[in-house]
């Protein structure tokens, strides 16, 4: 058995993992690389591995940095399945064809403003390529032992990371190898918790939070104090958020906090029309979260949705108090970046970061609270206020991760850490070693290692 690290390797991005047993060769996750540049060029790159080998895809969810990178393989001639659950599979019917969206943007403003080295600038992949890969998306269920022929069979285990999300355990002869994906919260607003590992020979761990803490606070009253002050100063609050996720946890504490009459009477906008479609996939998935019909019902009715361009553009007009939910997360593109232009400069406004922003991305400038940002091409000072809701993120922190795997019935005989920055797997490698004894190992980018 040997497993190679083609991404999330000292970084949180790219997740891509061989997994060979001799007779197959699998890709566990499929991702985009994102934030940094000298990240963002390897997704441009060859493969580091023959496309034609792989013989399968196993997804662990539907995150761009898990499987973004699928048109890619597609447009490279794998022709081969892509296993995921069936939330996966909904959420990456959105997903996807709107990452291809997205670069046939970029490749088009590059070319307009004569950016790129290219002329034309061409996009990684296209919308097209995006919604043709989707054919090759097979559902596996939770809990069920899907085999892979040869011997190896595979397993889905509810993560808690998003809906759909899973860790994954590939078995072979009594040999277990797992792998974490994104593991979630004991606590999440949303989700149900992570269930449990008994058992694994070999462990590879993601370490996102592995050097942090989350605060021990209620997400709730922190957003009631954001939405109150800004409000009372006549300011717009605008959230980049996550579409997926991040999103239906804010709608869905908003419409607690209305329900209550805890927060002042001012329009809400939901302003993405990915989040607006994973909010109804959500609500059509009750049962694998923690909210029931009713409550997807008041989540889905607190904002305004507003999907049309002209819509986006008009919200940029409003006069008075208003709560703006947009895309991107890490405001590196989509509609939000047009509201931050306008609002940044305005002390009045409040920007309310609420999950985890990648090194070299505008959220992750905007949480280091720098002076200004640049915003199609122009440097746009940052004068309103910024905050970070800590308490939201989808991600166990070190502590919960370590709780989650204290269900491990004997030590794996590898562990490896991978999915986060170097310093925060370095911590977490100190803390698996101080709570388990355990000798983890941080691999790097293209490492590959023998398992057995």
């Amino acid at each position: 058995m040997k497993l190679s690290f083609y991404g999330a390797a000292e970084t949180v991005t790219g997740s891509k993992y061989l997994f060979e047993n001799g007779s197959k060769k699998i890709l566990v996750d499929c991702g985009l690389f994102q934030g940094l540049k000298k990240l963002r060029l390897r997704n441009w790159d060859e493969p580091p591995f023959d496309v034609a080998e792989i013989d399968a895809v196993v997804l662990t969810h539907a995150h761009i940095d898990h499987s973004g990178y699928l048109p890619v393989l597609m447009k490279k001639g794998y022709k081969g399945p892509v296993y995921c659950t069936s939330g996966t599979r909904d959420l990456c019917s959105i997903l996807l064809p709107d990452s291809g969206h997205l670069q046939e943007e970029e490749a088009r403003f590059l070319t307009k403003h004569k950016y790129s080295r290219h002329d034309p600038a061409l996009p990684l992949y296209t919308r097209e390529d995006a919604e043709q890969c989707l054919k090759q998306l097979h559902v596996v269920d939770f809990d069920t032992d899907f085999d892979l022929g040869h011997g190896l069979t595979f397993r889905y285990t509810r993560a808690g990371h998003i809906l759909g999300s899973a860790w994954v355990t590939f078995m072979q002869d009594g040999y277990r190898v797992v792998f974490s994906g994104d593991v979630g919260r004991q606590h999440d607003v949303l989700m149900k918790p992570p269930i449990g590992i008994e058992h694994a020979d070999v462990l590879i761990c993601e370490s996102t939070y592995g050097n942090r803490r989350h605060p021990d606070t209620n997400p709730g009253i922190e957003l009631r104090d954001v939405i109150r002050r800004t409000v009372k100063r006549g300011g717009t609050l605008v959230i980049p958020a996550f579409a997926v996720g991040r999103t239906q946890s804010l709608l869905y504490l908003i419409s607690e906090l209305d329900k209550a009459g805890e927060i002042p009477d001012v329009p809400i906008y939901l302003n993405s029309p990915m989040a607006i479609d994973a909010t109804e996939i959500y609500c059509d998935h009750a049962g694998e979260h923690r909210l029931n019909d009713k409550q997807c019902g008041e989540m889905s009715r607190v904002a305004e949705f507003v999907r049309s361009e002209e819509g986006s553009r008009a919200l940029n007009t409003n006069d008075g108090p208003a709560i703006i939910i947009a895309g991107s997360g890490m405001a590196t593109g989509g509609r939000v970046v047009h509201h931050l232009r306008m609002l940044l400069p305005d002390p009045i406004n409040t920007v309310l970061l609420a999950g985890f922003q990648a090194p070299g991305t505008r959220g992750e400038a905007l949480r280091q609270r720098v002076d200004s940002v640049k915003i199609f091409g122009e440097y746009i000072p940052v004068r309103a206020e910024v905050v970070e809701l800590h308490a939201m993120s989808a991600h166990a922190d070190y502590v919960e991760l370590i709780e989650w795997l204290k269900s491990v019935k004997a030590a794996p005989k590898r562990v490896f850490i991978t999915h986060g920055e170097v310093n925060a797997a370095d911590a977490f490698r100190s803390h698996l070693d101080q709570n388990f004894g355990w000798d983890a190992e941080i691999p790097e980018y293209r490492e590959i290692v023998l398992l057995k």
